[in-house]
């Protein structure tokens, strides 16, 4: 629990915040003052909304419903909302934390307790509000009754401010989340899984245009690492085990960060050895002992500063105005730029289907196939023998330490670099190789079309005439048209041109003259056109590759 003395209250920007208080404490007058008329979510306006009258309890039930529509919409769109109500009862409270831990918002909770004579004298005043002095005193215990045990209940912060006095000085002020760096534009190196092979490391570094200084004082290695001007590295996660020289790949990540020059997420690796080095149990196995054995003979300040190191990791980084995010093993549409528990277990593990392949390993669910977002979304965690984009998505984890390659992504050029490894330095359980049997992941992607892409009204971004809308009844007139008489849409490279045939002619006997049509264009002041003859039935497209294997990989042609 936060200070009860303290009047400065840093919440998240984006939060449910979840007034707590008696009849009379004040929390619309708080809220009022310290948040938008936006995103205040009251009961009294609900139930007035509801009905009318906003005392009316007998609506309460379905005001309550209404508030959780409003503010599930809120949350929805990454906007904060409070809950302007009593929430006397755990049972009150529950509903609006199972809320935030649908949309990934923090729940924070503040509670005002003025002081139960406070309570009574203010309600006192307020004709609409006939109660007596019991209420406010039940309220009042009910809610320092259950005051210590907030936090179990879900709430991430919990603030208190109990007299008047401190209720009237309290100060709200919002913090961006640790995840959300979207005032940084980049340009950026977004590194693939490194797993330990420094050397690759260093290459690749070196190929993006930073440069490495050794030295080593008293016994003490460190290294300097400068970038190119205005540039940063991104590390997807996974810097530890399995490689020959995790310790120098610590080195280079921690200084970097240290300056500035560099953003790292965390991997399921680097929580794994942040846990053992906690003393907790974990199970050693895939490549972690390696990095213990590695770390034994390290010197002294690498060991003591990379506890606070691997603390400091997050699920992810959000940056660019928005425009990307980094995490380790990906992040869906609803996660971006949001936090909670399933957003850093997403985050590290991705998601599996409860399956066990032939290897023994987790069979792993192709959320990127169902990925709409407009944030691009880079990744690692699951190795590939290539990087290729997938809904917006890339996977940079070309498996370096297995043999294959370490991948950076250079950010906006959306330009691959790429080493190969020295050498395979650890075998892998799962053979590293296309799932897709040969297309392009996009083309894997696109096998299935999507209801939802096509159905509904739709928009169209485009260069020259911007946005394009259309209408639901042609997007369903279309999607007729194609799953009947064309081909599937990824097939469909290139449109004709057509064009509206000039009027119905005012010559008996005739549909449309080639005078008419000139007088038209005339008339509007075009003085040259090129006349082709067009056939007025169905049109074929040819769609010519380069190679049989340029067909396989754009379109997944299998023959």
């Amino acid at each position: 629990m936060r200070d009860i003395n303290k009047t400065d209250l840093e919440i998240p920007d984006f939060a449910l915040v979840v007034l707590i208080g008696s009849t009379g404490s004040g929390k619309s007058t708080f809220a009022a003052r310290h948040f938008l008329p936006t995103e205040i979510v009251s009961s009294d306006r609900c139930r007035e909304l509801v009905c009318d009258d906003e005392t009316n309890q007998d609506v309460s039930a379905d005001a309550f419903e209404l508030m959780r529509d409003i503010i599930g919409k809120r949350l929805k769109h990454r906007k904060l909302a409070v809950v302007d109500a009593t929430n006397v009862r755990a049972a009150d409270r529950k509903a609006w934390i199972e809320l935030a831990r649908r949309w990934h918002a923090l729940p924070v909770a503040i509670v005002l307790d003025p002081g139960v004579d406070v309570c009574v004298a203010r309600n006192a005043k307020r004709p609409d509000r006939p109660f007596g002095a019991g209420v406010a005193q039940r309220m009042t215990m009910e809610i320092r009754k259950g005051l210590g045990g907030l936090q179990r209940e879900g709430f991430r912060q919990v603030w208190k401010l109990g007299s008047e006095a401190s209720i009237d000085a309290a100060n709200v002020s919002r913090q961006p989340l640790w995840t959300d760096k979207r005032h940084d534009a980049g340009p950026f190196d977004i590194i693939g899984d490194v797993h330990g092979c420094a050397e690759e490391l260093q290459v690749l570094l070196g190929k993006l245009g930073y440069s490495l200084t050794w030295s080593e004082h008293r016994g003490e290695r460190s290294v300097v690492v400068s970038p190119p001007e205005g540039r940063k590295a991104v590390f997807v996660g996974d810097l530890v085990d399995r490689g020959p020289n995790t310790p120098d790949v610590l080195r280079i990540a921690m200084s970097m960060v240290a300056a500035g020059t560099a953003y790292c997420v965390q991997g399921n690796h680097e929580r794994k050895l942040g846990r053992w080095l906690e003393g907790r149990k974990v199970v050693i196995a895939h490549g972690l002992q390696q990095t213990i054995d590695q770390l034994e003979t390290q010197d002294r300040g690498l060991k003591e500063a990379l506890p606070a190191f691997l603390d400091s990791l997050r699920s992810h980084v959000w940056l660019d105005g928005g425009r990307l995010a980094v995490a380790h093993a990906g992040l869906k549409e609803d996660m971006v730029g949001r936090g909670s528990g399933a957003v850093r277990e997403f985050a590290l593990y991705g998601e599996t289907t409860g399956e066990i392949d032939e290897f023994g390993l987790p069979v792993r669910a192709d959320w990127a196939a169902a990925y709409r977002g407009k944030t691009a979304v880079i990744y690692g965690h699951t190795p590939m023998l290539s990087a290729e984009w997938v809904n917006n998505t890339l996977c940079i984890d070309t498996g370096c330490v297995f043999g294959g390659k370490l991948t950076a992504l250079r950010w906006p050029e959306h330009e691959l670099v790429e080493v190969s490894a020295i050498r395979t330095w650890s075998e892998p359980v799962r053979p590293l190789g296309p799932s897709n049997r040969g297309k392009s992941a996009q083309a894997d992607a696109d096998g299935v079309l999507d209801i939802q892409d096509v159905s509904g009204r739709r928009w169209i971004e485009t260069e020259l005439k911007g946005r394009i809308v259309v209408a639901e009844e042609n997007a369903s007139a279309a999607l007729e048209v194609m799953s009947r008489f064309a081909v599937a849409p990824q097939w469909l490279v290139y449109l004709p041109p057509t064009m509206s045939p000039s009027e119905t002619s005012g010559h008996a006997g005739w549909l449309e003259r080639p005078e008419e049509a000139f007088a038209y264009f005339r008339e509007r002041g075009v003085a040259e056109i090129v006349c082709e003859e067009k056939h007025m039935g169905s049109r074929a497209i040819v769609a010519l590759c380069r190679t049989v294997q340029a067909a396989r990989s754009r379109f997944g042609v299998s023959g």
